[in-house]
């Protein structure tokens, strides 16, 4: 117990203040006696210097070096020491004690005294408002505010630039609104302390407006008052009017700050306008601010951003101190930007100036290393992570997972993520994504199902990559219920998401479907329009696609390297040789694009398909640099259509020389010595698959049933409804064979009887899978099958008959396309199926005339050609003998 000595002789008002002391600060005593026993001589000579008489203002300058030195210890011994002596302080030695606590960032301490205070002034209440602002205790300041405005204390300038910071942090945009008005009924608004701190709490609401206006309304505007403007205008995307207010500034005379300079360059930023951004550099170098770390960083930021990385670099070998964070941020933007090799070089540097990295540095690199695909330089930073031990931090390990799952190193991926203790929507998005690259499909389903299982919510990138898995799976069901749940989202009008809906619906078969998405979409990018396009190639409606690319340009939507892509396929679908060679001349003159290798590979398969295949071979001969293996793999594939044996072995043999272990290459060089019956080539050729272990790729069918997927080869005998299966195609033979089906046993390129060829033609793995979902698959859905390989023309004519024969709507997705079937009708006709006749060799002259009803018009010379929806055979009509046509 603290003894008064001699209290008969005070005041009945010291007595009363010392004993509330004695009690309420009986929370400091237990712990600041122990902290001031602790001191040493010579602080108590500092703290407790020969003070006769207790003097306030001598202890309150005693307290304001405490706080100027961070050093809380004395300033708790010394209000100890107060304590025990039964000494009273001011109201002003009070407030500097409070600030001394709350600039310590203890809080709790502060509060209690301030409990404990029998005055308080408005410098009290705003001196613990901000010490909650600082610890983040947001509520806690509101209400103090209510009580500072209750108590009936003055509202000063102070005052509401400390509570507009509040709401700020708080975004309370409608409590900002009632302050102003307070500030309008007091008279603030010309304050430029008042009128900037009003700006900022209008930027941050979004109201630029208002905070324009509260900008007029200020008298005297100083720096700070048009750095803040030019602030609100630039983070709320005017950049325009940004440059206008600084350049209205620099005709006043007034000279921007480092902070303004910050504003303005990222206003540039938002434009990407360098020149702009090369001019207020040289203002920030004539003011001697290009090194300041805000103006440097927005340099960099503007430079890097508008790919200018010379300047950029040299602005950040010039900058004098480089910290962690400079680093970080130059080899990240290297690494976003696809410099990877750069950013790992800077990295080296960094290392070698004994910088520590950070989390942030190693993901950047890490993310260089996944964009490199360079497992070994990935290895090594990984082993630095360990060592550093960053390992569990969650963006690290993102970008590990990130690096293997490019690297193709599945198993290291998986590893990662399930021992993971954190993971957020990166963490999921990165393996489902990883999954859905490597062709697993399945599992990135599963994954996704387990996310939503641990309610995590997924995001744009989540969206993307599951369409992308249910796509490569052409999984129609999960794909629909995954678009349910995104029309309960933010993401139902998201365009990112929206092209990933066109893709999955068109790869799934219903490009209806796909068109909706696209035609309902609020905003479309090229990414959009090259999706529906490609779309529309896929299901082999080419003159589609190219009526998508016209309305593109009405549109004046930009086309890039992809969008020819399409157009080009589009071209070769529909047989549109001169429309085809017009568009590729017009990349380069009207749109600046360089035709790439996709694109001489469209065009020599477009000339190769029509026969042209000696201007092919002189178009190839014209490219600019080294033709590709596909450029090679094109000129064969129309080799093998045209049967052009002498010109496809010499192709065969260049694409063997690029890739010798090119199994599709072998079977089409195989498939064209049978064709001429070469069969002593066709030994060769497979002689020479078995030396070289080359295996040919079997034919595979699959086919979705109650939510299993079931997979069928050629002549598959494993299937538990195998008898069913086959009763089925039997019946399906006869039933085809009365609505006038007739075998192409040219299909079967082996030396047999007529009867195994039959026979082996009904084996094939489409007609099982079809078989199966005949009786799997309740009547009225679609059947949707998949094959791995190319359908054969048989099948092709088979099933378009079974479709008439059970009433069925059948689509096959095979390795280049849709093909539709519906009551013996076929939607997927385009210039590929002429390549299914027989003795197509005497259609090389031909030229596509028009299309009426379910006919198709060739013209050869003085011949025309009418073929069917899907001929075996065709018409040859002479028009020299227009009543006597001849038939072929």
């Amino acid at each position: 117990m603290i003894r008064y000595v001699g209290y008969r002789a005070a005041s009945w008002t010291t007595f009363r203040i010392s004993r509330m002391l004695s009690n309420s600060f009986a929370v400091f005593k237990c712990g600041l006696s122990v902290q001031s026993a602790q001191l040493t001589d010579d602080r108590d000579t500092y703290i407790h210097p020969s003070i006769n008489e207790f003097d306030s203002r001598k202890y309150a300058q005693i307290l304001k070096g405490c706080t100027s030195l961070n050093d809380p210890n004395k300033g708790k011994s010394l209000h100890c020491n107060i304590i025990k002596k039964g000494n009273c302080l001011d109201l002003f030695a009070w407030n500097i004690l409070l600030n001394m606590y709350v600039k310590s960032e203890l809080i709790s301490d502060a509060q209690r005294l301030f409990d404990v205070m029998f005055e308080r002034n408005t410098i009290t209440y705003v001196t613990l408002i901000q010490g909650y602002m600082q610890s983040f205790q947001c509520v806690e300041a509101f209400q103090l505010f209510i009580r500072l405005h209750r108590e009936g204390h003055e509202l000063n300038p102070f005052v509401f630039t400390s509570i507009l910071k509040l709401f700020v942090s708080m975004e309370f945009a409608e409590l900002c609104l009632r302050v102003h008005a307070c500030v309008l009924k007091l008279g603030h608004d010309s304050n430029p302390f008042v009128g900037t701190a009003l700006i900022d709490a209008y930027s941050i609401s979004g109201n630029v407006d208002d905070a324009r206006e509260v900008f007029d309304g200020i008298h005297e505007k100083d720096m700070v008052s048009w750095s803040g403007m030019i602030a609100c205008y630039s983070d709320n995307g005017y950049f325009e009017e940004a440059l206008e207010l600084f350049c209205c500034m620099r005709r006043m005379g007034l000279k921007p700050n480092n902070f303004t300079f910050d504003s303005s360059l990222k206003a540039c930023v938002g434009l990407g306008s360098a020149r702009i951004g090369k001019c207020i550099h040289g203002c920030a170098l004539k003011s001697q601010f290009e090194l300041d770390p805000y103006v440097s960083t927005a340099l960099l930021d503007l430079y890097t951003k508008c790919e200018n990385f010379s300047d950029a670099l040299k602005i950040f070998k010039e900058t004098p101190q480089k910290d962690v964070i400079l680093w970080s941020f130059m080899i990240s933007r290297y690494s976003q930007s696809g410099r990877s090799e750069e950013a790992a070089d800077l990295f080296n540097q960094m290392r070698k100036a004994f910088v520590v990295p950070n989390q942030f540095t190693l993901a950047s690199v890490l993310q260089a290393c996944a964009t490199m695909e360079c497992i070994k330089l990935g290895e090594q930073t990984h082993c630095h992570v360990l060592k550093v031990g960053l390992d569990t931090d969650v963006f690290v390990s993102n970008a590990l997972m990130d690096v293997y799952a490019k690297c193709q190193r599945t198993v290291d991926s998986e590893n990662i993520f399930f021992n993971s203790a954190q993971r957020n929507d990166v963490t999921w998005n990165t393996m489902i994504v990883g999954y859905a690259q490597w062709g697993n499909g399945e599992e990135a389903l599963r994954l996704f199902l387990r996310m939503i299982d641990a309610q995590v919510k997924p995001t744009q990138v989540t969206y993307s990559g599951v369409l992308r898995a249910c796509a490569s799976l052409a999984a129609l069901k999960p794909g629909t219920q995954i678009h349910g749940l995104i029309r309960k989202t933010v993401f139902d009008r998201d365009t990112i998401v929206g092209n990933g809906l066109i893709d999955m619906y068109a790869k799934c078969g219903s490009i209806k479907e796909a068109r909706l998405v696209f035609d309902t979409m609020d905003k479309l990018d090229a990414v959009s329009w090259n999706s529906m396009m490609s779309a529309y190639s896929l299901h082999g409606s080419g003159e589609d696609a190219l009526k998508l690319f016209v309305k593109m340009k009405e549109k004046k939507v930009q086309p890039n390297k992809i969008t020819f892509v399409g157009v080009l396929s589009a071209c070769s679908n529909t047989g549109l040789v001169d429309k085809g060679w017009s568009y590729f001349k017009s990349m380069y003159t009207d749109y600046g694009i360089k035709p790439c290798i996709e694109h001489y590979t469209c065009m020599v398969w477009l000339l190769g398909r029509s026969g042209q295949l000696n201007e092919a071979v002189k178009f190839i001969d014209e490219i600019p640099f080294e033709p590709s293996v596909m450029v090679w793999r094109a000129l064969l594939g129309a080799c093998v259509v045209h049967n052009n044996i002498e010109l496809g072995r010499v192709t065969a043999e260049r694409v063997l020389q690029m890739d010798p272990h090119d199994d599709a290459t072998h079977v089409l060089l195989s498939n064209m010595y049978a064709v001429a019956k070469n069969w002593d080539g066709v030994t060769s050729t497979r002689k020479n698959m078995k030396r070289k272990g080359v295996k040919k790729e079997p034919g595979l069918s699959w086919v979705e049933s109650q939510g299993k997927v079931h997979c069928f080869g050629v002549g598959d005998a494993s299937h538990p409804d195998l008898r069913l299966i086959y009763g089925i195609l039997e019946w399906l033979n006869v039933k085809i064979k009365k609505a006038g089906y007739v075998a192409d046993r040219n299909i079967v390129l082996l030396d047999v009887e007529d009867g195994e060829k039959d026979r082996l033609l009904w084996v094939h793995s489409e007609r099982l899978a079809l078989a199966f979902a005949l009786v799997s698959i309740p009547r009225g859905s679609a059947i949707r099958i998949i094959k791995n390989l190319r359908i054969c023309a048989d099948c092709h004519a088979a099933i378009k008959l079974i479709s008439r024969v059970v009433q069925r709507e059948i689509v096959v997705r095979d390795i280049n396309r849709f093909h539709h079937f519906e009551n013996g009708n076929q939607f997927c006709l385009k210039f590929a199926d002429f390549f299914f006749l027989p003795n197509f060799s005497r259609l090389q002259t031909f030229r596509f005339v028009s299309r009426t009803g379910g006919l198709v018009i060739w013209r050869s010379g003085s011949s025309i050609v009418l073929l069917g929806e899907c001929p075996t055979s065709f018409l040859v009509c002479n028009q020299r003998s227009k009543h006597n046509p001849g038939f072929s």
